[in-house]
């Protein structure tokens, strides 16, 4: 097939949701498993064993190995606060505005997540609440390398501060010595207090177990490679964690009316992210899949990461065609993508029958990069289809819940005798007695 020059179409999948072999077809573009793997599960085993036995000594030897420098001592990963500054004073002024743009308007929608501690007294006397408690302290991982990724630093840190965190730990890999300023300025917008230059499993044991230099932490967040997320999975229980991720997606609805080079580039802007991306195309106008499938074919070869979009595409992206409205939200749900673009006319009649979704964009004129950088909302979101279960990174992650009850002397006598008897139909007696003590005679 070739698109309106005589030029091959771009390699994607276009299936239609009519055809027999369309469920066939559907696994296997859903299915996504790591390439974590038991060699990869023991080498990562090895390295969190030596982190947590050697300390600083290991953490800066496997830096040493794994990101080619020569450190000497745990100090020389330690970026001191004034190092923050410095990179914040000297970006770029544009940039910088950009990032306190952003990371205002992240701040201001994080504010309204915020929990209060609450508490009621029934008319017997028994108060019943919640206390919310902020995490003492977590730590951020934010892949570092050629790439800089300051939005992670905002997306991690900013809504930690708003819950009220006490410390926030930044560690971001440095290979071959090489730092973001960028990253740097981020850190000193996002007010975090101590950054290690350190990545991979080494890091997240460094967080997990706790080093001289790098406190035990309560939570970790933040992406990273499959040595990352193998990490994260090996202690998990030990700390907290916000998801073990997999790759970005994103999923367009499209009533066909949205300008076809927008959707393209939409499509585009997950799958350069890597080659295991995920990008996905529904709609009931079927003129206007071809339509954009030949707009992917024309814009491709100017993207700066073309090969990645290619593979990307080729593996995991898909053009679908559907009936009508109702089996693209139904299809859309049974995906429960990581984000979803309504890029219909009116998004809200669609909104209510949307159940999985861990970040919906509404309208034509919503792009789904301005949630990776500066609507406010988080863009650590839940991927693989977990939105079914899961939600974005919020305030409420670094907060705890403590339930409260008091009873008076009439209400422990009234509670006393329902628990009673249930403790003694479960045959735990001394729950039962310590109850009966407070009844009334």
């Amino acid at each position: 097939m070739s698109d309106v020059d005589g030029s091959k179409l771009c390699d994607i999948s276009v299936i239609d949701s009519r055809e027999d072999d369309f469920s066939d077809n559907l696994e296997v573009l859903s299915k996504w498993t790591s390439t974590s793997n038991p060699d990869l599960e023991r080498k990562v085993a090895e390295i969190m064993t030596g982190v947590r036995e050697g300390g600083d000594r290991v953490l800066v030897d496997y830096t040493n190995l794994f990101d080619h420098r020569a450190c000497e001592n745990i100090d020389e990963l330690n970026i001191c606060k004034s190092r923050l500054t410095e990179a914040l004073s000297t970006i770029d002024p544009t940039v910088r505005n950009a990032l306190e743009s952003a990371a205002k308007r992240i701040r201001d929608y994080h504010i309204h997540q915020k929990q209060e501690s609450w508490r009621f007294t029934e008319i017997d006397g028994t108060m019943l609440g919640q206390k919310i408690t902020p995490l003492d302290r977590v730590g951020i991982y934010v892949p570092g390398g050629k790439a800089s990724y300051p939005s992670s630093v905002l997306m991690n840190a900013i809504p930690a501060r708003v819950a009220g965190v006490r410390e926030v730990i930044m560690v971001v890999p440095a290979p071959d010595g090489f730092l973001s300023p960028i990253v740097l300025a981020a850190a000193a917008i996002a007010d975090v207090d101590k950054v290690f230059t350190v990545g991979g499993a080494q890091a997240i044991a460094a967080l997990a177990y706790g080093t001289d230099a790098i406190q035990k932490v309560d939570k970790i967040v933040g992406p990273g490679n499959v040595y990352v997320a193998t990490a994260k999975r090996q202690v998990f229980g030990l700390v907290g964690l916000d998801m073990i991720a997999g790759p970005s997606e994103v999923l367009v609805i499209c009533d066909g009316m949205t300008d076809p080079d927008w959707i393209a580039m939409d499509l585009f802007s997950q799958a350069e992210h890597d080659e295991d991306a995920q990008s996905i195309l529904i709609s009931w106008d079927h003129d206007f899949i071809d339509v954009v499938h030949q707009s992917m074919s024309r814009l491709l070869p100017e993207m700066e990461r073309e090969e990645i979009i290619r593979k990307s595409l080729a593996r995991r992206g898909a053009l679908i065609k559907v009936p009508d409205m109702l089996s693209a939200v139904e299809l859309s749900n049974q995906l429960a993508p990581e984000h979803l673009e309504l890029s219909v006319e009116n998004p809200d009649l669609l909104l209510s029958s949307i159940k999985n979704a861990g970040a919906i964009f509404m309208g034509r004129h919503t792009a789904e990069a301005i949630g990776d950088y500066c609507a406010g909302p988080n863009h650590v979101l839940p991927t693989s289809a977990t939105a079914r279960f899961s939600s974005p990174l919020g305030v409420y992650d670094f907060q705890k819940r403590s339930s409260l009850i008091q009873c008076s002397e009439q209400s422990a006598s009234a509670l006393g005798k329902i628990a009673s008897v249930i403790g003694r139909q479960e045959s735990l007696t001394a729950h039962a007695r310590s109850a009966e003590y407070r009844i009334i005679k």
